[in-house]
């Protein structure tokens, strides 16, 4: 079956979903940064209005005091703009500082520390007006549009409720002292904000939830596209088996090579089987062969049939398969032990008249 027409049922495999994390494809919700930001900007002018109407009021004070107190310059004007402009971003820099980190801390609980290059790179293909209407009229897009319509409706809807209860207090501010009457105002704006906040949170979360899921669902991969990706990471299968098939040949030319000119094998006695060589005026035994499971059956076969002693000796055997290497000379911790198993077999020799 050609790979185009096979149905994409597989989970996106990790190196997949690392490419595609590579080139900025992460699920992200939008609308959840713009609702946790809303709801961070409520939270934060409601603890602080009191403090905001207080500056406010001060500022204003200072300003109509000197206004009538003072003979003004010429360019008074321009200089009450000045004072104005650094008086609102003296009280609002803490909260433009809260919402820059609210707004870092929502991208990385949604897609944590994401450096992605290639995400930023020009394309040709975003130019082409064929593939902007194709993106228009998608599945995707009209998922987008209808979501977008919900949500003014029922954001709009909360706000209009909750500018529905405070009509009242709304229509009595006109009769209101200044500082009442701001107070009042805000009182309510900030109502409606944190409602509008909290119900744009809930649709977010939402979104979110069907972000994921459409992405885990855009990753997936058919049967073929699994197979071809784990020929690349892990090797074809048939090379694998090629390569363990050549490997177990070159051991077993080495068994047949070194084991019969070997002093002694050392076995454990089923799992492991390591084959020494000791002649003078050699410093140390050398380890020429070694095998475990069914290699090792096979070097002590080829010992039986070149009649070189088979010694068993757990430790010494485990130690050496463990640590040394064909062609490498034993440790010095294991001198006594194989000088030992040595003694025996020259012993044995002896017996035998060899």
């Amino acid at each position: 079956m050609p790979e185009g027409s096979q149905e994409k049922t597989e989970q996106a495999t990790p190196r997949r979903l690392q490419e595609a994390r590579r080139k900025g494809q992460v699920p992200k919700s939008a609308d959840l940064n713009g609702a946790v930001l809303l709801l961070a900007a409520g939270l934060f002018a409601l603890l602080a209005k009191d403090s905001l109407l207080n500056q406010t009021r001060a500022y204003f004070y200072s300003y109509f005091n000197s206004f009538v107190h003072q003979q003004q310059p010429d360019n008074y004007l321009v200089q009450i703009l000045i004072d104005f402009a650094v008086s609102v971003f003296a009280v609002f820099i803490p909260f433009f500082l809260v919402l820059t980190v609210v707004a870092l801390g929502v991208n990385m609980a949604q897609i944590g520390l994401l450096v992605a290059p290639e995400a930023v790179k020009p394309r040709l293909d975003k130019l082409n007006p064929l593939n902007g209407l194709k993106n228009m009229f998608s599945g995707r897009a009209m998922f987008e549009l209808v979501k977008s319509i919900l949500k003014i409706i029922i954001v709009g809807w909360t706000v209009y409720a909750a500018v529905r209860g405070e009509l009242p207090n709304l229509l009595a501010v006109f009769h209101l002292p200044p500082s009442a009457l701001l107070n009042q105002v805000l009182t309510v704006a900030l109502k409606v904000m944190l409602w509008g906040a909290v119900v744009y949170l809930g649709i977010a979360l939402l979104d979110l939830l069907y972000q994921r899921y459409a992405f885990q669902k855009q990753m997936r991969m058919t049967k073929q596209e699994v197979k071809d990706e784990y020929k690349q990471t892990e090797g074809d299968p048939q090379i694998k088996g090629w390569l363990r098939r050549r490997q177990r040949q070159l051991l077993m030319n080495l068994v047949r090579k070194e084991v019969p000119r070997a002093t002694v094998v050392v076995t454990n006695p089923t799992h492991y089987a390591v084959a020494l060589r000791y002649e003078p005026p050699m410093e140390a035994p050398v380890v020429v062969a070694k095998g475990s499971d069914r290699l090792a059956l096979q070097i002590k076969e080829v010992a039986r049939q070149h009649q070189v002693p088979v010694v068993e000796n757990v430790e010494v055997a485990r130690f050496l398969y463990a640590s040394v290497e064909p062609g490498q000379a034993i440790p010095v911790e294991m001198y006594q032990a194989v000088a030992e198993i040595l003694a025996l077999v020259y012993r044995l020799k002896n017996k035998k008249g060899f």
